[in-house]
């Protein structure tokens, strides 16, 4: 732990006070590694608890909800979205647990009457995520926001400048950016150099078709009330992210995930993109339902191309990132199935390749990317490698989670800061620009910077 929170933690200041304290100052902290490879004084100690709002338990909310109540310390004190069966469904989830929350429609109504909240999760659709996190922090709250940031860039941009003016951490939801096999394979890329000079990068995401979601009989939103949060029918309300006014489309709602590994790993943004895609095979959305997009990178004074493609009739090939050197490829994914490490032929041999597992796939012999291997002079396994491998059991978002909460209590660095997933939202919803102008788009900097 810095010594600043040592300190703190024994100079009489009251929870919140060690909490405010803490955050400010882990604003000027450099990210390094994740926070929960952090190094944690104390972390053996009784965990502080943290009271959390909860706004937007939908779908993908409560899956953050459940991995939330695998964290100790973690107490949930309000909800709030506007339909009463997503009320109904997270408070019962949560009175399991013995955590019985006030509920509400209105964020706005949750920001005036609870006053002893140290955090918000929103997981809302993309359109409001700008003025919920900004209200949310100017209310005196850390707050983790899934991504995309938001629909417009406009809307990111003041997200992050809230963040700067309140001092309070800002985490957007990339949680491959916490998820240790993506550690482990970054290192292994840039300390280990097993890919070379990486030439190429590819990613996909492709997913079979989806029907309309519905909702149960019964249970429909008035017309007065989806009038209020902006919703013309229940049917644009359910299927939102088909919708220009309020998500960015199958690029921010999937690519984002992959181009924001391509940023990271590649340590630079993209500097040119052009775009193919359409609505092809839906009648009744706005949203194209199939884009190919090849992006430029500027890496070491090289040129970097990556192709990217999301489809959304057919799941053939799943998801997946890979990287090609000229001595190697690594071919990495959530899906914990899928790592492995191909060499080039020609390509030196390393010692631990003897020690590696190997197995045959796509008619070639490939190591498979596993953490934990890595041993000690004396030959023992290295302890380092065993916590990481113990780490990487976890459901990739609880450790996000983990992340921003070991943020608030230690001030460890986030793993997604706003700045970081502005250059993410940049990359991919520039990317619909050159699909919609059928033309390339090309980054100037300063659009990566807020």
């Amino acid at each position: 732990m810095n010594d600043v929170f040592r300190a703190s933690s024994v100079s009489g200041l009251n929870r919140r006070e060690f909490l405010t304290a803490a955050a400010a100052a882990s604003a000027g902290l450099m990210m390094t590694r994740p926070g929960w490879a952090q190094e944690q004084a104390g972390s053996a100690d009784k965990v502080d608890e943290l009271r959390i709002a909860f706004i937007g338990p939908g779908s993908q909310g409560r899956n953050l909800l459940t991995q939330c109540l695998k964290i100790p310390g973690i107490r949930f004190a309000a909800i709030c979205d506007i339909w009463p069966y997503h009320q109904e469904y997270a408070a019962n989830i949560l009175k399991k647990y013995d955590q019985i929350v006030k509920v509400y429609a209105d964020y706005q109504e949750l920001l005036a009457h609870e006053k002893d909240l140290d955090a918000a999760i929103i997981a809302t659709p993309d359109w409001v995520h700008a003025e919920q996190t900004v209200a949310c922090m100017k209310a005196g709250l850390h707050v983790y926001c899934e991504k995309e940031m938001a629909n417009t860039l406009e809307g990111c941009r003041q997200m992050v400048q809230a963040a700067r003016d309140t001092g309070k951490l800002l985490q957007i939801g990339h949680q491959r950016r916490s998820n240790p096999r993506y550690w482990h394979a970054l290192k292994m890329i840039k300390n280990d150099r097993i890919l070379g000079r990486v030439t190429h990068v590819n990613g996909q995401w492709n997913r079979s078709r989806r029907f309309d979601l519905g909702w149960p009989e019964g249970r429909e939103l008035d017309d007065a009330s989806l009038k209020k949060y902006g919703y013309d029918t229940m049917d644009r309300f359910r299927n939102w992210r088909w919708y220009k006014q309020y998500s960015g489309g199958p690029m921010a709602d999937l690519g984002s995930h992959q181009i924001d590994v391509f940023n990271w790993f590649l340590e630079a943004p993209p500097t040119a993109v052009q775009a193919s895609g359409g609505l092809d095979n839906y009648d009744d959305r706005e949203w194209y339902d199939n884009v190919l997009a090849l992006y430029e990178y500027k890496v070491g004074g090289k040129k970097v191309r990556g192709f990217y493609q999301v489809l959304n009739t057919t799941s053939h090939g799943g998801f997946f990132e890979t990287f090609m050197g000229d001595e190697g490829s690594l071919v990495i994914s959530e899906d914990t199935r899928r790592g492995f490490i191909f060499r080039e032929q020609e390509a030196k041999r390393r010692e631990w390749e003897d020690e590696a597992s190997m197995v045959e796939t796509m008619g070639r012999d490939a190591i498979e990317l596993k953490i934990g291997e890595t041993l000690r002079p004396d030959g023992t396994k290295d302890p380092e490698g065993q916590r990481l491998l113990e780490e990487s059991q976890k459901p990739p978002h609880q450790l996000h989670m983990e992340n921003f909460f070991n943020a608030i209590r230690h001030g460890t660095p986030l793993s997604c800061p706003p700045e970081v997933a502005y250059e993410t939202a940049v990359s991919v919803l520039r990317a619909n620009d050159a699909v919609e102008a059928g033309c390339r788009v090309e980054f100037k900097p300063e659009e990566f910077k807020v």
